[in-house]
């Protein structure tokens, strides 16, 4: 809109302009005529009624010796008389408003004069920034006989004219000014109208989320366009609710498929010992051998470590399930992760507390296993590294607790980077994959953080963060 204002504008000035131009054009070449065709009466009627002298071209400089002033003053034009070779016989020059070289006229004008039809030439010049009109012709006899040519030169005067464009632009330029600053509030208010539905779409749509539950839109007045895009956003709700459902659905369908087929899989791996072992006892049992005693002792041994296994396998997932019960206390940060470290006994943990002593209200023991399953994963992945530096660092942040754990194994693929705290996922050749992903449901259960940074081939660290109340 405002564009189509400013172009309007533009376009009406520039017509504006070109009308003036040729409506002074046409005003100028009106007012020469009249001038020119009164001019010319009077040098007829001084030929024919008033001379006394004999109507030739040697006595038009006689004829019109003082009368040329008086004619050039009353029509305000400059004028000249010619013979037929175009040699100036006579001029108003000397007492004409404006001093102009009158010179011998060229021939290519007294050729042009005689081939025109009507015997009258009309030419514009342009003379120190003043425009000028000459008309020439033929000065004739009573009898119609061409005795020397007329030139008729008129200065035009546009001042005024172009005073009064001025005033005009002016005039149009305030209205157009008027009407631009109308526009753009016009436009803003008007934009603003539209807008602020698409605005309250907007919102909507960014809010959207698919596992929660989304607003439908409500508008009292809108457009019917906006009407349109809010009933295909309210639908697209509808659907969405739906799909989430059934996604839910699917997902939980698909966790318990895995699951199960996890456990099945990790419950298989101590039957199949368990099984080979009955097998060979009931084979090589004899109640009169001596040794009898011992092989059943190590045949029991046998199936109560693979039933300690199965019944670790059962704990863990177990654990995992369910979110790991909280037993808020006052502790002493530094000294637990400390006593945490000394299990292993491992000359590679470097431990370097930043504060000499840390209290925070934690459950100590969710946050012994938090270290030490950093720490197992971190002396696990040094295994093959000559000089193995595990370092843990312990500090206050603000009303933080932060727990960095870093080494210099082989670190992480990118790869691997993505699925590191899902169940189940491993890289070592025996465990289950859960460990991570267990101590991320306790740190998230204290409304903490856990991050990592991990380059393959240079090390991992992971951090820690752990509110102290």
């Amino acid at each position: 809109m405002i564009l189509l204002v400013l172009l309007a504008s533009i376009l009406i000035v520039v017509v504006t302009v070109y009308q003036y131009d040729e409506q002074t054009d046409d005003y100028n070449i009106q007012r020469f005529e009249r001038k020119e065709a009164t001019t010319k009466q009077t040098i007829e009627l001084e030929l024919r009624n008033k001379t006394t002298y004999a109507v030739n071209t040697e006595n038009l400089d006689k004829i019109f010796k003082e009368r040329i002033y008086e004619i050039s003053s009353i029509n305000k034009l400059n004028i000249a008389i010619y013979d037929l070779n175009g040699n100036l016989l006579k001029s108003s020059i000397a007492s004409a408003f404006e001093k102009i070289d009158v010179k011998p006229l060229s021939d290519e004008t007294i050729k042009e004069l005689a081939q025109n039809s009507n015997h009258r030439i009309l030419k514009n010049l342009e003379i120190e920034d003043k425009s000028y009109q000459t008309s020439y012709s033929y000065i004739n006899d009573s009898k119609y006989k061409r005795i020397g040519i007329l030139e008729l030169q008129f200065t035009q005067d546009n001042s005024e004219i172009e005073h009064e464009l001025k005033e005009f632009m002016y005039r149009l330029g305030l209205v157009y000014i008027l009407m631009f600053l109308i526009a753009i509030a016009f436009a803003f208010f008007l934009s603003s109208y539209i807008t602020r539905s698409i605005k309250t779409i907007s919102d909507k749509m960014q809010q959207t989320r698919l596992n929660e539950r989304n607003e439908k839109i409500i508008l009292n007045k809108a457009s019917s366009e906006i009407e349109v895009l809010v009933d295909a956003y309210n639908n697209m709700i509808d659907q969405l609710e739906e799909s989430a459902a059934k996604l839910a659905k699917s997902e939980r369908e698909q966790a318990w498929r895995e699951m199960a087929k996890q456990v099945a899989h990790e419950i298989k791996n101590p039957l199949t010992p368990m099984r080979l072992s009955v097998q060979s006892f009931e084979r090589k049992f004899n109640p009169e051998d001596p040794k009898i005693k011992e092989k059943l002792a190590e045949y029991s041994q046998t199936l109560i470590q693979q039933i300690d296994v199965m019944s670790s396998i059962a704990s863990a997932f177990s654990d995992f399930a369910k979110m790991p019960s909280q037993k808020k206390e006052k502790i002493e940060v530094i000294g637990v992760v400390k006593l945490a470290l000394d299990i292993f006994n491992d000359k590679a943990i470097k431990y370097k507390p930043q504060e000499p002593t840390l209290d925070a209200f934690l459950d100590k023991t969710q946050l012994i296993r938090i270290v030490t399953n950093l720490v197992k994963n971190a002396l696990q992945a040094t295994e093959k590294e000559e000089n193995p530096i595990v370092e843990v660092v312990v500090s206050s942040e603000n009303t933080n607790v932060k727990i960095v754990v870093s080494d210099n194994g082989k670190g992480m693929s990118d790869d691997v980077k993505e699925l590191i705290f899902e169940p189940k996922f491993t890289t070592k050749t025996s465990g289950m994959g859960l460990g991570l992903g267990i101590i991320k449901n306790i740190i998230e259960a204290y409304g903490g953080t856990i991050t990592f940074t991990s380059k393959e081939g240079e090390g991992t660290v992971f951090t820690v963060v752990l509110p102290k109340q």
